[in-house]
């Protein structure tokens, strides 16, 4: 807990979170939890950024994420100032954590019950359980390594990089995700199921660094969550805290551009936001577009400049197609996750991340979030949506207006296989694009996570946490250290507001 003297360093120090997400909510609640007064800008109607919501005809749909995992990242904000997250929403276990389901009719459930994984596994390949039980040891050791003690800290030098790199090396972290489960098990199936992950952050199994293997073992530690009330209701319940605490949430409010004035830790920065408001701060932490935040909204600073064409050279994630719908029935026997191979996966994921047209076949991922809580649907009815990584438009320029409605159709047939009859009992529908990540959240390229969390893009080689030649701008969110998904940006913004905080003790 911060003392007296560190207090008097905050008192009277202004900053501006550029975007309320996850990671732009983190990084306000710290800032302002810590004595440093803060204001979040919000472009859009509601607070959340990706976790944004849509209500229609008594269905509640969650834009996203739908996975909460280590839930420490969260009640650790609450803990700040003494208070408690169960004081202010519950949050309830989900299982099985993930149901697979493969075109040839091939279904396993991916549990938090090390005995019932094991099993599952024994029963249709008995070599592959010693296997599994070897590859959830070496889980964990990068999971030791990769999370505990690197993933809230920032790379700002090469030398961190450095540090750090023979325990990464002896942990084969040059190695993708799917060769390290490879070298564990033999099944295809199981191949697939122990290597998906990679995915829900934006990487490709084939590309993505080994060090993503973690997620398994954080998942099996600390299990996969769902808030009761919707993802919303989380963000709903951060910005409360925010606001208890004296923070100021300013909904659509964009900011159009920010002047770097003066020079060192004393430099100013003056937001300009599209309600004709004008402030001058003394410090900046965006959680928008890394991008975004470069090339628009510092557009007369020659070093972001520079450094936004730098980003444009890297390699981005994949974007998403994603399909929300009610039905006027309930689908009770599914799994509040579940996904549905396609018959490829490498090359699907090939075309999604090196090809420049949309593929004819995709997997779906498919979150049914009434089966947890059926609050989010009118009585007797379920609410869902279902997404399919698709490229992102740097990678294949789609006609996405043309083509959006005849692709969900195909998804809707292709999801009869575990929702029977499903397009006789579609009450609501609605779908985001590729094109929607890049209009409404100034998605660089339409990318749904940001820059890749490749080897050569992770830790010192992501966009830093904090600038190096723009005094005072900090970086939160995907884009930066450690990376994309719930944990991840939740991360981030420790790692940056404890930087913050060390430079003003």
């Amino acid at each position: 807990m911060w003392g007296v003297m560190a207090q008097a360093a905050t008192s009277g120090k202004k900053a501006a979170v550029i975007g309320s997400g996850f990671g732009g909510l983190g990084a306000a609640i710290r800032l302002q939890s810590a004595g440093i007064k803060t204001v979040l800008y919000e472009a859009r109607d509601l607070p959340g950024g990706r976790a944004y919501v849509y209500e229609d005809e008594g269905f509640t749909f969650d834009a996203g994420p739908t996975v909460i995992t280590a839930p420490h990242t969260l009640t650790d904000l609450f803990e700040l100032t003494d208070r408690r997250l169960e004081d202010y929403i519950r949050l309830m276990e989900v299982q099985p954590m993930y149901r697979l389901i493969w075109s040839d009719g091939d279904r396993f459930d991916y549990v938090r019950d090390e005995e019932k994984m094991v099993a599952q596994i024994a029963e249709r390949s008995p070599a592959d359980a010693k296997g599994y039980q070897r590859f959830f040891e070496y889980a964990k050791k990068v999971f030791a390594k990769g999370y505990t003690e690197l993933a809230d800290r920032p790379f700002l030098k090469f030398s961190d990089m450095v540090a750090v790199s023979p325990a990464l090396m002896k942990l084969r972290a040059d190695r993708s995700v799917y060769t390290t489960v490879a070298k564990y098990v033999k099944d295809d199936h199981l191949r697939q199921a122990l290597s998906f992950h990679s995915l829900l952050v934006g990487g490709n199994p084939f590309q993505t660094s080994s060090i993503y293997t973690l997620i398994h073992f954080l998942e099996r530690e600390w299990g996969v969550y769902f808030p009761e009330g919707g993802t919303h209701a989380l963000v709903r319940t951060l910005v409360k805290l925010f606001e208890e605490l004296g923070g100021e949430l300013r909904l659509s409010t964009p900011v159009e551009s920010i002047e770097v004035e003066g020079a060192g830790p004393d430099a100013q920065h003056v937001v300009k936001d599209g309600t004709g408001g004008q402030e001058r701060f003394d410090m900046v932490v965006s959680n928008a577009d890394v991008h975004h935040t470069y090339k628009h909204l510092y557009a007369s600073s020659k070093a972001a400049q520079k450094r936004a064409k730098k980003l444009e050279k890297m390699d981005w994630s994949m974007s998403l197609f994603v399909l929300y719908f009610g039905t006027d029935i309930a689908y009770e026997d599914v799994a509040h996750h579940t996904i549905l191979f396609g018959p490829r996966y490498k090359g699907l994921l090939d075309e999604i991340f090196k090809g420049n047209e949309l593929p004819e076949d995709f997997s779906l991922y498919l979150h049914v979030p009434t089966v947890t809580d059926p609050s989010l649907a009118p009585e007797g009815c379920s609410a869902a949506y279902v997404l399919a990584p698709v490229p992102h438009l740097g990678r294949a320029d789609v006609d996405w207006d043309t083509l959006a409605e005849e692709y969900g159709d195909r998804i809707i047939e292709a999801l009869e296989v575990e929702m029977p009859d499903l397009r006789n009992h579609i009450a609501t529908r609605r779908h985001i694009t590729p094109k929607t990540f890049e209009r409404e959240l100034a998605a660089y390229k339409g990318s749904a996570f940001s820059v890749a969390p490749k080897l050569t893009q992770s830790a010192y080689f992501r966009p830093s946490n904090q600038d190096p030649a723009i005094p005072n701008l900090y970086l939160v969110g995907a884009g930066t250290h450690p990376g994309a998904g719930l944990p991840g940006v939740l991360n981030s913004a420790k790692a940056t507001v404890d930087l913050i905080l060390s430079t003003l003790e």
